[in-house]
């Protein structure tokens, strides 16, 4: 059985490990992978046709705890205890729920002092009662009427949840606490640069947790604005973006048959090769002669796609160039995001000519892919794959070299 400490508005957890409200997905994941052999049974629920418009939950069956992240940023937003009976508790090192305390509302009294009066749910039947950042619900079932202010004696917690605020129902994720940068840069924003043509490169608004002068205490998170383009070298990227994760040699192009001449290109000596940036959601891939970049990969990480929790959402802007039929041909400007489905897209830019190549990932130990296949598009030097639920997988982003009369813009950095 799990012993943890709430801590409220802020997180739930032991000296080993810490739910910590604001923390990306990805990492609540690597702690219950780490665990494993203690956090067992944990459930990932979705919904698969609209990913937007429902929390994305971490369901710990075996020990009666719920992790919601808010289905925008993937960020945790509430941590809910749904069966104390399966968990031990405590506050300030104390103990208020365990195997031989049981949590009633005088317990509750005690370990937490007074507050305002609890607020009846009738649909619910259950007495609700608010901490800043903390949320008790008892049971009322055993009471033919409720009351009106003061919660009966010997009333049961039936619920907690854990948030941010004054209000559960309006409670939104945190921004990521200092502790859960852990050396890595995060993408706040990133907009793709482009002129009529095409895409030219990538501008992204970096977040990273540094330091004072000699002072660790004094952290703060600093705003880092870099820009990255085609034709760009090796240390040009690492120059602006640092290090990446990983660096993914391409063993074969799966794509060359549907170019237009596959069997007239000669087979290289070298292979390209990818920087993996996974708290970025972005890949860039170099050519394997120039070792200059040749294409951006901007993820979404919707739930339901193969290479879900492998990368960090990209929050990206992509300016389109939508050209008007007429007498006077004026091109109008719009912004595709995230965010944006495919129909959607068609509907700007008009049905693209050729049919979609069909993409079924599967790893070489294991060939199965339980989430189906997924459709590539090609459109304005673009390539978008689509789920089958409508929302866009991934922007692969392709272009001309950047030519030397560009001049590149200047970066700038802020903390705040």
């Amino acid at each position: 059985m799990l012993d943890l400490e709430v801590v409220p508005e802020r997180s739930l957890g032991n000296e080993q490990w810490e739910f910590a409200l604001g923390m990306p997905f990805s990492q609540a994941i690597s702690i219950l992978q780490k665990h494993c052999r203690i956090i067992k049974n944990v459930q990932v629920l979705y919904s698969e046709q609209t990913p937007l418009s429902h929390d994305l939950i971490l369901n710990l069956t075996q020990d009666g705890i719920k992790l919601l992240f808010d289905a925008t940023n993937q960020r945790l937003k509430v941590i809910e205890v749904y069966d104390l009976s399966k968990v031990k508790l405590k506050y300030c090192g104390v103990h208020f729920n365990s195997q031989t305390i049981a949590p009633t509302i005088e317990q509750i009294d005690q370990s937490f002092g007074a507050t305002h009066p609890g607020v009846y749910n009738a649909a619910e039947q259950l007495f609700h009662l608010n901490f800043r950042g903390l949320c008790f619900s008892f049971q009322l079932d055993s009471w033919n009427e409720a009351p009106k202010y003061e919660i009966p004696h010997g009333a049961m917690v039936k619920r907690m949840h854990i948030y941010t605020g004054n209000n559960l129902q309006e409670t939104r994720a945190p921004a990521m606490p200092l502790a859960c940068f852990l050396g890595n840069i995060y993408a706040e924003c990133v907009d793709v640069l482009r002129d009529q043509a095409g895409p030219l490169g990538l501008k992204l608004r970096l977040l990273t947790a540094g330091c004072g002068p000699g002072v660790m205490a004094d952290t703060k998170i600093k705003s880092l604005e870099r820009s990255i383009y085609f034709g760009d070298s090796c240390q040009d990227v690492l120059g602006a973006l640092g290090s990446p994760h990983k660096i993914f040699y391409k063993s074969e192009d799966k794509m060359k048959i549907h170019s237009p001449s596959p069997h007239k290109q000669v087979p290289s000596k070298c292979n390209d090769y990818f920087f993996n940036y996974f708290t970025l959601g972005v890949d860039v891939l170099f050519d394997s002669t120039t070792h200059l970049v040749k294409k951006f990969v901007l993820h979404t990480n919707y739930p339901g796609h193969y290479n879900f929790n492998i990368y960090h959402r990209c929050e990206f802007k992509i300016p389109l160039v939508i050209k008007k039929e007429g007498p006077d041909s004026q091109t109008d400007d719009c912004i595709l995001t995230t965010y944006s489905k495919w129909d959607q897209i068609q509907e700007l830019l008009g049905h693209p000519m050729e049919k979609p190549v069909v993409l079924h990932r599967s790893s070489s130990a294991n060939n199965t892919n339980p989430f189906g296949s997924t459709f590539c598009f090609g459109l304005q030097r673009m390539i978008f794959e689509v789920m089958q639920n409508n929302h866009i997988a991934s922007v692969t982003l392709y272009g001309a070299p950047r030519t030397t009369s560009q001049t590149r813009p200047e970066s700038s950095s802020s903390s705040h």
